[in-house]
């Protein structure tokens, strides 16, 4: 783990769609020296839209296609799909197609190769025959899934690989947060946070609380802090 610079801890961030409020997520990521990657589904780049969440009506307006490399700068941009189905239901050819095509276009317009991915709709949203066409005969070199596991152990499987905790689960976010910095480990060990930008416009943890996890979580002398590709490859 020299990619790590040494480091046997590492946190990265992870947020889905491709969403306006993602600017301002970004805003605090940098202030705070943090890294994340953002999945995008490249057919619905720059459509306008709201979404209803905890009984709030929320904006669900995606970065538009000419935006993507200057909102991303610094960060990962990745695979969401094209269109956001649930690849589980479709065919191999549909799914090499929505994943491949969504890579293509977003690697032109990020300006560099997109290996990155996170499946698409909540549940279950992948399964091991999805796992393998998408390794098989895509450009993907790791996909990322819903399920949340508590902890920070690695994880052999790239192509289903769960994240540590929902950042809307608040408590578990701030437990977890103070465990992973006061963790003495001699095995890389990785926090992996992951959610939507928008659910903060929604209160399902507000900006503020936000804002304080990253201050709390950021500038540990032990933590290399990265964006999906630069922990997980």
């Amino acid at each position: 783990m020299e990619k790590w610079q040494g480091k046997k801890k590492a946190v990265t961030f992870s947020f889905d769609d491709g969403v306006h409020q993602d600017v301002r997520l970004i805003e605090i990521l940098n202030k705070y020296g943090l890294k994340g990657t953002f999945n995008l589904n490249s057919a619905y780049l720059g459509c306008k839209g709201k979404l209803e969440r905890n009984g709030r009506v929320v904006g669900h307006y995606k970065v538009g296609p000419t935006e993507v490399k200057s909102v991303y700068a610094g960060h990962e941009v990745a695979v969401h799909t094209l269109a956001h189905p649930n690849l589980t239901e479709l065919e191999e050819e549909t799914i090499v197609y929505q994943v491949e095509r969504d890579r293509l276009t977003l690697s032109e317009l990020a300006g560099y190769e997109v290996v990155g991915m996170a499946y698409p709709c909540g549940g279950v949203n992948n399964d091991d025959r999805v796992a393998d066409i998408i390794k098989r005969r895509t450009g993907v070199k790791y996909s990322r899934t819903v399920i949340s596991t508590g902890n920070f152990d690695l994880q052999e499987n790239l192509y289903r690989f769960n994240p540590s905790v929902y950042y809307t689960d608040e408590k578990a976010l701030f437990e977890l947060g103070e465990k992973f910095i006061n963790l003495k480990t001699d095995i890389p060990q990785i926090f992996y946070i992951w959610g939507h930008s928008y659910e903060m416009d929604a209160e399902y943890i507000s900006w503020e609380k936000f804002e304080e996890f990253c201050k709390f979580i950021s500038g540990k002398s032990d933590i290399f802090y990265g964006t999906n590709k630069e922990v997980l490859l």
